[in-house]
């Protein structure tokens, strides 16, 4: 690696830590690394504009960005909210195994756990603290961890980016994150039911059978949403970014039949969107100058020579990469370690047999235990500012998720027949 990359990627440290956003970040050591090794300025901007506009799959990011804003802005969470709570929250601990269950629901549709957590996950948190049934820290922890379940579970904006900058098949990414999403949510429903006895935690009441047809119509058309996005993705009737636009327009058209969503949150909700998206594609930006450095000075060729001459199998190189994964999760943006790393261990991830569809499940659900991992947890911060909850409560309850959902990792990363047994069954091979 020469001087130059060297003094590019420790300016782009320095920078970060002084709070710069991660994209303007990049682009910025970007820009330093062509001066010092006196290159096209402009390359910076035909990196990105190429990999941007190269990549249709890329459109489906700021459709389902726009979808789950319609979700979060509008009461269609409310209304799975409901369904979720007459069909299971009649146990001990009921509410836990309701915020798990919405948080399954709500993946089906919106892909994102930032989404997750500040619309259904806020709900969830006011009726579990509310008359102090639930520990303020316990209700937040929990919908934190059950929110990591949004990207696993189809449809997923980090498997799309993942699958446009490995060239995985999106559908078999898609199909790949059921079963894991449905392990984490069994690992976190086995903690609830444990700790439900351990603090002796409220029975809720059973809802009257008179209101059972009306909560199951009124959540109909939005459970319908899933089916709707992956019958079409796995019929053939459309491609995941035309799925993405049919999730955006069938969300507008429930918030509208409903009446839950008036032309002035059209626009805030439009104009949330599209920060959001900016802000993604910004941090793609970046990120493609960066791995198109990391190409030049050929360090992913030298990384994969190294990993190949250390001998290791398959599963151990997967386990060391998810304990890398983790660690870097603590401390960095879950986008830049998946925009950056996955293209420098994907010639090892080749070299080795792996297989990319299961690597990609794998690395996804690294990221999101990263998202309520302290210091950095992003889940963590996002619930402490939308439900009040001072942040030494909310890390204090979270450790006892993190290594719950750690051994749901485990279980997906040893047994990867598991993982790929319904993408096979639907004609994936490696």
């Amino acid at each position: 690696m020469s001087l130059a990359a060297v003094i590019m990627f420790a300016l782009f440290a320095g920078v970060c830590a002084i709070g710069v956003p991660i994209g303007f970040a990049m682009i910025a050591a970007g820009l330093v690394y062509l001066i010092l090794i006196g290159g096209d300025l402009g390359l910076v901007a035909a990196q990105g504009i190429n990999g941007l506009f190269s990549s249709f799959i890329l459109l489906a990011v700021p459709l389902f960005i726009f979808a789950a804003e319609v979700m979060t802005a509008s009461n269609i969470s409310d209304r799975l909210l409901q369904f979720v709570m007459m069909v299971i929250g009649r146990v001990r601990g009921g509410l836990g195994y309701v915020n798990i269950a919405v948080s399954i629901i709500f993946a089906g549709m919106s892909g994102s756990a930032l989404a997750d957590a500040a619309g259904p996950g806020k709900l969830m948190i006011d009726m579990m603290t509310r008359n102090g049934r639930y520990s303020r820290g316990f209700a937040g922890a929990l919908t934190a961890a059950s929110s990591t379940i949004g990207p696993i579970i189809p449809p997923s904006i980090p498997m799309v980016i993942y699958g446009a900058i490995s060239g995985t098949s999106i559908g078999a990414l898609f199909l790949a994150g059921i079963v894991p999403g449905l392990m984490m949510g069994l690992a976190l429903s086995i903690q609830v039911f444990i700790v439900a006895r351990r603090r002796n935690f409220p029975v809720e009441e059973a809802a009257p059978l008179t209101g059972v047809r009306r909560t199951t119509l009124r959540a109909t058309p939005a459970l319908m949403l899933p089916v709707l996005l992956l019958g079409g993705i796995y019929s053939g009737a459309v491609t995941p970014t035309e799925a993405a636009a049919v999730a955006a327009a069938y969300a507008l058209l429930l918030a509208f039949v409903y009446r839950e969503m008036s032309l002035r949150s059209l626009y805030r909700t439009l104009l949330a969107s599209a920060r959001a998206t900016a802000i993604v594609a910004i941090t793609v930006v970046g990120a493609l100058f960066i791995n198109y450095v990391v190409a030049s000075e050929q360090i992913p060729n030298a990384l994969g020579e190294w990993i190949t001459s250390l001998g290791l199998s398959p599963m151990m190189f997967l386990l060391l990469v998810s304990a890398l994964f983790l660690i870097l999760g603590a401390f960095l943006d879950t986008l830049l370690m998946l925009l950056v790393m996955v293209p420098i261990l994907m010639p090892s991830v080749r070299a080795l047999g792996v297989d990319p569809v299961h690597f990609g499940v794998v690395v996804v659900v690294d990221m999101m235990i990263g998202l309520i991992t302290p210091p950095y947890g992003e889940l963590l911060f996002l619930i402490s500012g939308v439900a009040r909850i001072p942040l030494a409560e909310l890390i204090r309850e979270s450790w006892a998720f993190i290594l719950t959902l750690v051994i749901a990792l485990l279980a997906i990363a040893l047994l990867p027949d598991v993982v790929l047994f319904i993408p096979r069954s639907a004609g994936y091979a490696n």
